[in-house]
């Protein structure tokens, strides 16, 4: 019997690294790429609990090299186990986690413990901590030259163990496999748990030894119930592991520690909504199309390497400069019931190595907003244009039910309903409408297209759709509207 429970309680700690840990009815991430500190915490309160959002992944919160020009790459390249950043120090960290949570919007960080910084005779941090990266010598967490790995290059990405053991562009490998380096590890993440973190998402998981990293995650602390977790709630996991297949790394060799970045999804979606191939098979889209299982999986349309051309998807990856097509695919991410779903929020750029806005001395510029609530001073922030966080309601209001009631029109024109709760209707077709009738499951009713408008009191912003008592709708999007989506929900009805 003894056994039996042990293994019960074993089997729940495993399932729990998939578990996002966020408020009940609350389903999606934000990135919150290079934010402040302080800024998250306000955002939190003033938009992200307001509108629903679940959580935000925050940039590295760990001491990094200050880097010639400021480029936003430098966050990963960690100088100590400090928490001081371009973003704030530990005080602001503790207090925007402690707010956040406190809205309702769990804090993801992201976490780089593969390697150190890039080569140099002396480099300082973004806290005053020094390093000689040449020598290996890292006084400030401390790690000398025993803790890494032997110093070789990454040529050869068919070879696990070259991938794995040599350092990725020229960062101080880490050995994991050190009991030493495995114990730092552990404690820094454990201290943001203490701070009240939900989870982590690990960078560059494809370069470290899943053995190493789940004897590393073994370690961790369950979630503190100071910041409204259940007792025994464990840290959520999702593992950077880009794997569009044919190389010596696979993401299988991953799924037993945690979730991981399905870059396949942000692959294809882009094709798809760049008009390189027909919605109509998105019919099958997820595990259909040879992805990870679902519940193993994080989607998304673009992040924060790939927006500028790096890691997977080349140009076919929708970013913000898209952004017709971006919307859409969002949408469609949104809508759809695969995977946990992330939507980036992003600074301007047309530099891929720019770091965030900032003023003359290199200090990071806050976002402005405009009366529409939209950003200014160089911040994009997605997650506010009313496309986006109106479908992050939309995927609040459906969650828990299944995709139903499937049309397309044998082309570039789709849509399905969300059990009895929501429907979404897309047109990618070039210089032709969609106007027909469809069924949208919803009872009968007025009801607000949340991507042309929202519902305010009594009334629309922007379309609106009648359903009649058989659950159809006449379902209008002209090919030559701003955004290519219409989308309906129990909690938008008049």
């Amino acid at each position: 019997m003894r056994v039996l429970a042990v293994l019960v309680v074993a089997i729940a700690a495993v399932n729990a690294q998939w578990d996002l840990n966020m408020v009940p009815g609350r389903t999606t991430i934000v990135h919150l790429f290079e934010w402040k500190w302080g800024d998250i915490a306000a955002e939190c309160e003033n938009f992200l609990g307001p509108n629903g959002f679940g959580g935000v992944q925050i940039s590295p919160p760990t001491e990094n090299a200050v880097v010639s020009n400021r480029p936003w790459w430098e966050r990963y390249q960690p100088i100590s186990y400090n928490f001081v950043t371009r973003s704030g120090d530990e005080g602001a960290l503790a207090d925007m986690i402690r707010r956040c949570n406190a809205a309702g919007v769990r804090i993801y960080a992201d976490i780089v413990f593969n390697h150190m910084t890039g080569g140099g005779s002396f480099l300082t941090g973004t806290g005053g901590s020094t390093a000689e990266p040449d020598n290996k010598q890292y006084p400030a967490v401390p790690y000398g030259p025993n803790d890494f790995n032997p110093t070789c290059t990454i040529t050869n990405y068919n070879d696990p163990n070259n991938v794995r053991n040599c350092e990725l562009v020229g960062l101080k490998d880490l050995a994991q496999g050190s009991e030493y380096v495995r114990g730092k590890i552990a404690d820094m993440l454990n201290r943001l748990i203490g701070l009240g973190v939900a989870g982590f998402r690990v960078d560059a998981a494809k370069h470290m030894w899943p053995g190493d990293m789940q004897n590393i995650l073994n370690r961790l602390n369950n979630l503190n119930t100071d910041h409204g977790f259940a007792a025994g709630s464990r840290p959520f996991i999702v593992q950077e592991v880009i794997d569009l297949g044919g190389e010596g790394v696979s993401h299988s060799e991953y799924l037993s520690i945690g979730r991981i970045t399905e870059f396949r999804f942000s692959a294809e979606i882009g094709k798809m909504f760049r008009g390189k191939n027909l919605l109509k098979y998105l019919v099958n889209w997820g595990e259909g199309w040879g992805f990870m299982a679902s519940g193993s999986a994080l989607g998304f349309v673009d992040n924060h390497d790939n927006q500028r051309g790096h890691g997977a998807g080349g140009a076919d990856i929708l970013t913000y400069k898209d952004s017709k097509g971006y919307k859409m695919a969002t949408a469609f991410n949104l809508a759809h019931t695969y995977g946990a779903s992330r939507i980036m929020s992003s600074f301007a750029f047309d530099n891929t190595d720019a770091g965030p806005p900032a003023d003359g001395s290199g200090n990071t510029v806050s976002p402005g907003f405009n009366a529409d609530g939209t950003c200014t001073n160089g911040w994009v922030c997605e997650h506010r244009w009313r496309q986006i966080y109106n479908m992050v309601g939309f995927k609040n209001a459906v969650e828990g039910t299944a995709i139903n009631d499937w049309w397309d029109n044998g082309n570039n024109q789709i849509a399905f309903c969300r059990g009895g709760k929501g429907f979404v209707a897309f047109n990618n077709e070039f210089g032709a409408n969609l106007n027909t009738n469809l069924q949208t499951c919803l009872p009968a009713g007025t009801y607000c297209d949340v991507i042309s408008g929202s519902k305010e009191g009594g009334s629309c912003t922007g379309k609106s759709v009648t359903v009649g008592g058989d659950g159809v709708a006449n379902i209008v999007i002209n090919s030559n509207e701003d955004d290519g989506v219409l989308a309906i929900h129990v909690n938008s009805k008049l």
